[in-house]
């Protein structure tokens, strides 16, 4: 079981959209140095939903290469496709990644036995372990916490990140999901509170700007030093809110990119991060100690 900060990597981009690997290999070596606790390779950060699958597979594989066994790799293979989603599973397995994470279905918006076939079809064709992913703020569809219990009965289905904020959650998934059975957080702003009722860690944005330091709290959290994971969390909690003063990974993208670390490239329909917003995050930034 992984537990701490895992970073949803953002996928450095030049200009013109292509990927920028120099950037990706500095963002590893990056991450490795802060001690985050594992990378996830093409999630929402990484902005999949504009990268073809060649271009997905492509990522994840050179992710792999340059953390050179020196950090867990987990990639992003979810898809609102059954297929699709499986396709990428199998290929991100022969990889040799330590997990995927798979999404809810978006758009199409299946019903709770829907998602239930969804997963568990990939999840028994698959021998990779697989984490759900609920984020109904860009889903448009919750996957309630019955769906969940089922679903962790399935062997290889490991653990959920919840993007909901809903704390309570965490107990009734303690209670009814048994103890090997992996919580992290979706939501940086609540991740504290997640920890503090039984939760393993967060799958984080803010680690993309201040990995050291969501490292150190979620740690501390995690060790019962709640006076420190405390302190760390209000330092960090500027960058919980502004980096989502857009949508995620706009804010993010602009402030690795201010770190000197990647080119400020992203791909449409996203944009660049709005010049109004950019003080705002400066100054989140240097309250966590990272500017």
């Amino acid at each position: 079981m992984i537990k701490g900060s895992l970073v949803a990597l953002v996928t450095p981009m030049f200009e013109d959209g292509s990927v920028d690997y120099d950037g990706l290999e500095k963002l590893v070596d990056f991450h490795v140095e802060a001690k985050t606790d594992a990378i996830i390779s093409v999630g929402t950060s990484g902005e999949s939903a504009t990268l073809d699958i060649p271009e997905q597979i492509d990522v994840i594989r050179k992710t792999k290469e340059f953390a050179a066994g020196r950090i867990p790799i987990i990639a992003g293979t979810g898809g609102n496709s059954t297929s699709e989603a499986m396709e990428l599973t199998e290929k991100a397995a022969t990889l040799g990644v330590d997990a995927c994470l798979l999404v809810v279905p978006y758009y199409n918006k299946p019903t709770q036995e829907g998602l239930y076939q969804h997963f568990r079809y990939i999840a028994e064709r698959v021998n990779v372990p697989q984490i759900l992913y609920n984020v109904p703020g860009r889903t448009s569809l919750d996957m309630h916490n019955d769906t969940v219990v089922r679903l962790s009965e399935v062997d290889n289905i490991i653990g959920i990140k919840d993007a909901t904020a809903d704390v309570p959650r965490v107990e009734d998934f303690l209670a009814r999901c048994g103890n090997d059975f992996v919580l992290y957080s979706g939501d940086d702003a609540t991740t504290l509170e997640f920890i503090k009722a039984g939760g393993h860690g967060c799958i984080s944005v803010t680690a993309n700007v201040a990995p050291a330091k969501m490292h150190q709290m979620c740690m501390a959290a995690l060790e019962g030093d709640l006076a420190l994971a405390e302190k760390l969390n209000d330092q960090l909690d500027g960058l919980h809110k502004e980096l989502f003063v857009e949508s995620n990974p706009i804010p993010a993208k602009w402030a690795v990119a201010k770190l000197g670390l990647i080119p400020d490239g992203i791909r449409l329909p996203l944009t660049r991060f709005s010049e109004s917003y950019h003080a705002q995050l400066e100054k989140a930034m240097q309250r966590a100690g990272v500017l």
